[in-house]
């Protein structure tokens, strides 16, 4: 029925990236979605969707990017920031984190990015890929999946477009339409909306290579990305869990719920 993906909750840092081991734990969580693999599971579980996450570090390797969104200040030998096929500025590999903080000192060698990318990335889209091979043989097209993450309260200076802006509970994109048909997009909205979320559209997130590379409308799989403010759930100080944690996993898995129970009655 469901195929949900968290791609950014690990925190297990790859023996490869010896650039990260010894940092301070607290300059380590930056970036991570954590928790968000805890806040999903009891959902999938219940509802018995599909279910696939990471559970190494983002900086490392980040799985919503593609193996060539890097440049030279990542990887020696590759283009120049801006020159080359890179979508995404933070990149495959993280130089910095979104406050600024230095992560990779100098560019690694080919040979340590061809390791990762052999020893985490690959393996993770296979797992994914035989998620998704094992929800259709069970329930056959329209296949639906959606892209878990979290986001800071407010946009950072430097990193994000909505820079000092107050964010909504949950952001939902879709690649500006390009990654699911509409129905599923308006469905996933209506769905947090009932929970009691506040739910913003394509902004200030429009969706990541996952939703890119497993969205395709055209042949009925349709992905979209799911972005919970980290404020619901967490101390972005100490990014430890808050007293709201328990309502906000409740609240997911009423969304969840909702979704489904429509898939299922649309047939």
């Amino acid at each position: 029925m469901l195929l949900v993906t968290v791609p950014h909750s690990g925190e297990a840092i790859p023996p490869e990236a010896t650039w990260l081991q010894g940092l301070d734990p607290l300059t380590l969580l930056t970036d991570v979605d954590r928790f968000v693999h805890e806040l999903y599971r009891p959902a999938v579980k219940a509802l018995k969707c599909e279910f696939v996450m990471a559970d190494f570090h983002r900086y490392a390797v980040d799985l919503n990017r593609m193996p060539a969104d890097i440049d030279s200040t990542q990887v020696e030998g590759a283009p120049a920031p801006g020159s080359g096929p890179a979508k995404f500025t933070s990149g495959f590999h993280w130089v910095r984190t979104t406050k600024g903080m230095p992560l990779l000192p100098k560019p690694m060698d080919r040979a340590t990015h061809d390791a990762l990318v052999r020893g985490y990335y690959e393996p993770f889209h296979a797992l994914v890929r035989d998620a998704e091979t094992r929800l259709i043989t069970a329930h056959g097209l329209p296949r639906y999946h959606i892209d878990a993450h979290s986001m800071p309260a407010v946009g950072s200076v430097g990193a994000h477009k909505d820079a000092g802006q107050r964010r909504p509970d949950i952001v939902v994109s879709d690649c500006e339409g390009k990654s699911c048909a509409p129905g599923f997009k308006d469905l996933v909205i209506a769905a947090y909306e009932a929970e009691g979320f506040t739910v913003a559209y394509n902004w200030p997130y429009k969706g990541g290579r996952m939703t890119e590379q497993y969205g395709r409308p055209a042949v009925n799989r349709h992905s979209i990305q799911v972005e919970l403010n980290r404020a619901r759930y967490m101390d972005e100080g100490t990014r430890e869990k808050h007293s709201g944690f328990l309502a906000c996993e409740a609240r997911i898995r009423g969304a969840l719920a909702r979704i489904t129970n429509e898939i299922i009655a649309q047939g």
